[in-house]
């Protein structure tokens, strides 16, 4: 394992994705055990692609992690796709994580409601509840969540949010498998804001495979702009990548 910091950024690197995971998990089941010891329940988010696959399968597997005392929640999901679409992101994460494990509650976001009441609604509760950790990754693009260049705002006043999503975007989902082909991936999602995301105490951010390598390159040697919103990883203090 290779360690450097960019800013105030944490970096990680490792010679497998499976090392990557493990090494992920344990370090957050750390910081959930560290937080527990001072508070009675936690707040967590969890982002819903392959590449989180195999630290939601660690995380899965981490019997030492009381999870009757986590409050989970998800980051962004497809406008009108139905319910039970297995490409939904709640979907996806109920099967790698929130089936699997005793959660004290889950709340996903509604892919078939309006989009702005639904922005509303789950905007309202995690202003109720915040959020202590993150977990997420990086898009092709430079995204965090669905703030894909052109959308992200480091200052959004808003807590959740429509956005239309770039084509860059739209074909990492073919890439990863999730559709069979562009025409097939919907055009516009919520998405947690950027203020929303980094302003958790504690971002761990996990991103393999070479079909990121620009992504991250541009993350810790470029300039930290909304161009390449996972730069803004670099001003958080608690935050580290993997």
């Amino acid at each position: 394992m290779k360690r450097f910091t960019v800013d105030e950024l944490s970096v990680f690197v490792f010679d497998s994705r499976a090392e990557m995971g493990c090494a992920a998990a344990a370090d957050i089941s750390r910081r959930i055990a560290e937080k527990l010891a001072a508070k009675d329940e936690l707040n967590m988010i969890f982002a819903a692609a392959p590449s989180q696959n195999e630290v939601l399968a660690a995380l899965a597997a981490d019997k030492s992690i009381p999870w009757e005392r986590i409050n989970a929640y998800h980051m962004d999901e497809y406008v009108g796709l139905a319910p039970d679409a297995p490409q939904g992101f709640g979907n996806f994460l109920r099967e790698r994580l929130f089936d699997l494990v005793p959660f004290r509650s889950v709340h996903t976001i509604d892919s078939s409601a309006a989009p702005e009441d639904e922005c509303r609604r789950y905007g309202a509760l995690l202003r109720a509840a915040p959020t202590d950790i993150v977990v997420m990754g990086i898009g092709e693009n430079g995204h965090i969540a669905f703030n894909d260049p052109g959308e992200a705002d480091f200052d959004d006043p808003e807590t959740v949010k429509v956005v239309s999503l770039d084509e860059v975007c739209r074909m990492q989902q073919v890439h990863d498998g999730c559709f069979a082909s562009l025409e097939l991936v919907p055009r516009q999602a919520l998405t947690l804001t950027v203020p929303t995301l980094t302003a958790a105490p504690d971002l761990f951010c996990i991103v393999p495979a070479a079909t990121k390598a620009a992504a991250v390159r541009a993350t810790l040697t470029g300039p930290v702009t909304e161009d390449v919103p996972a730069t803004v990883l670099r001003t958080r203090p608690g935050a580290r990548l993997y």
